[in-house]
C-alpha cells in the first residue's frame, strides 16, 4: 500500500490513458485472490466510453482516481441513467465500479466525489454499486467469497463492505447468485417440463446466429415485458441490443439459448453464456499481441466448463396456465443440452432476494443460493 504521509488526491479521468489506467486497476486491485476474476483491459476501457457502450446514449458518468502519490489507491464512477430518471422520478443518481485499498479515507473521498458530482446534476440519493446500470454488473459481493465470479458479474474483497458502510451507507437490496451442478434436476421438475413441452402449437428453438439481430430484438421484447415490474428494472434499447448482438457473436452457444413461441409468437426466451470468466483467467488482462487468438481459440476449440444463466423469463399474458411452466422447460432443456456438451457446473444470477416466488422457484429444480450481492443507499 502507498504510505499514508503522501497526501491523498481524487480527480476525474481525462483522456484513454487514464481510462486505461483505471480499467486495470479493478484487475489489479484483485491480483493474490484466485477467485477475482475480470474481463481484460481493452473490454472494461471501451465499455467506459461513449464511443463503446450505448448506454451513454441515455446515461451521463464521470470517472475518478485515487492516488497516494504516483500511486493509484482507488477508483469510482459516478452516473446519471435518463432511462431510470424518466420511468422512477426519484431524482437518484449511481456510484460503481468502486474498488479501493482498504483504507477508510481513500473509500469516504471517492464516495464523497462521486456524491459531490451527483448532487450537482440534482439528485437528493446515490445508490450502488451499477456499472454502469442494472442491467450490466451490479452490486457488492457480501457472501460467497470462496469461489470465482462469473461473466458479468463482481468479485470483491470482504472489506469493502465495512468500506461502503462506515461512509453511510446502508444496504438497500439484496441480489441472489445460485448454483447448479451437473447432476438432473428433481424427477417433478422433468415431469412439469415434459408436460409442457407437449402443448399444442409450441416450439422450442435455439438462437438463430444467422438473424442474430433479429432473435434478440424478440429476447429483448420478452425482456421488457416480463421484467418491467422487477425493482429497478430499466428498459434495454435497441442500440444496446445491438451492441450485446455484435459480442453474442463472438462468444455466444446458440444451444444455451432458447426463445419459445406458442403458434409463432414469442411467449419466453432464456439466455446463458458460457462463462468467459473461465477462459480469459490466465491472460493477466491482455488481449495483445495474442490474447483476442487464445480467448477466441478456446472458446471454439477448447470451451468452458461452466457457463451463466443470465435470463429467464415469461411473457405476462402466458402466465397463469400451463405456459407458466416455460420458465421450467427452458431450464430444463438447457440443463440437458449444456451437459451433454461439456459443461460441468453453472450460476443462475441474479434473483431479487424478496422475490419468493422466484427463489423458490431456483430451490425447487435443484439450485442451490450460494452467493449474495447487496445494493447500497445514501442521502446525499
Amino acid at each position: 500500500m502507498a504510505s499514508r504521509s503522501e497526501a491523498l488526491r481524487v480527480t476525474p479521468v481525462v483522456g484513454a490513458r487514464e481510462r486505461l489506467a483505471f480499467a486495470r486497476f479493478g484487475r489489479e486491485i484483485g491480483k493474490g485472490d484466485p477467485n477475482h476474476r475480470t474481463l481484460p483491459d481493452l473490454v472494461v476501457w471501451n465499455d467506459l466510453r461513449p464511443g463503446g457502450n450505448p448506454w451513454f446514449e441515455h446515461g451521463e458518468a464521470e470517472l475518478f482516481l485515487a492516488r497516494r502519490g504516483d500511486r493509484i489507491v482507488g477508483r469510482i464512477s459516478a452516473q446519471i441513467d435518463q432511462e431510470h430518471l424518466k420511468r422512477y422520478e426519484d431524482d437518484a443518481g449511481f456510484f460503481g465500479y468502486f474498488d479501493c485499498e482498504d483504507d477508510a479515507e481513500v473509500a469516504q473521498a471517492l464516495l464523497d466525489a462521486a456524491a459531490d458530482w451527483c448532487r450537482a446534476r440534482g439528485m437528493v440519493k446515490m445508490r450502488g454499486p451499477f456499472s454502469f446500470s442494472i442491467n450490466e454488473k451490479c452490486g457488492l459481493l457480501v457472501e460467497g467469497f470462496d469461489t470465482p465470479n462469473y461473466v458479468m458479474m463482481p468479485h470483491n474483497a470482504p472489506y469493502y463492505e465495512r468500506l461502503i458502510t462506515s461512509a453511510g451507507f446502508e444496504g438497500i437490496k439484496d441480489l441472489y447468485a445460485w448454483r447448479y451442478h451437473r447432476e438432473d434436476p428433481p424427477e417433478s421438475v422433468l415431469q412439469i417440463a415434459d408436460a409442457v413441452a407437449e402443448y399444442p402449437g409450441l416450439v422450442v428453438r435455439p438462437l438463430n446466429m444467422d438473424d442474430i439481430e433479429g432473435d434478440l430484438e424478440i429476447i429483448m421484447d420478452i425482456f421488457n415485458d416480463a421484467w418491467s415490474k422487477n425493482w429497478g428494472f430499466v428498459p434495454l434499447t435497441r442500440a444496446e441490443v445491438h451492441a450485446i448482438a455484435q459480442q453474442f457473436k463472438l462468444i455466444a452457444d446458440p444451444n444455451l439459448c432458447l426463445i419459445a413461441e406458442v403458434e409463432g409468437k414469442p411467449a419466453a426466451m432464456a439466455v446463458a453464456l458460457p462463462n468467459i470468466n473461465e477462459t480469459a483467467a490466465d491472460l493477466d488482462g491482455k488481449l495483445f499481441p495474442l490474447g483476442w487468438a487464445k480467448l477466441l481459440y478456446r472458446l471454439k476449440a477448447k470451451p468452458p466448463k461452466t457457463f451463466r444463466q443470465i435470463l429467464l423469463g415469461v411473457k405476462r399474458e402466458y402466465r397463469g396456465s400451463v405456459l407458466g411452466g416455460l420458465s421450467v422447460l427452458l431450464y430444463v432443456t438447457i440443463h440437458r443440452t449444456a451437459y451433454s456438451r461439456g459443461y460441468q457446473e453453472a450460476e443462475a444470477s441474479w434473483t431479487l432476494s424478496d422475490n419468493d416466488r422466484i427463489n423458490q422457484g431456483m430451490a425447487f429444480m435443484g439450485a442451490e443460493h450460494y452467493k449474495t450481492y447487496r445494493i447500497y443507499e445514501r442521502e446525499i
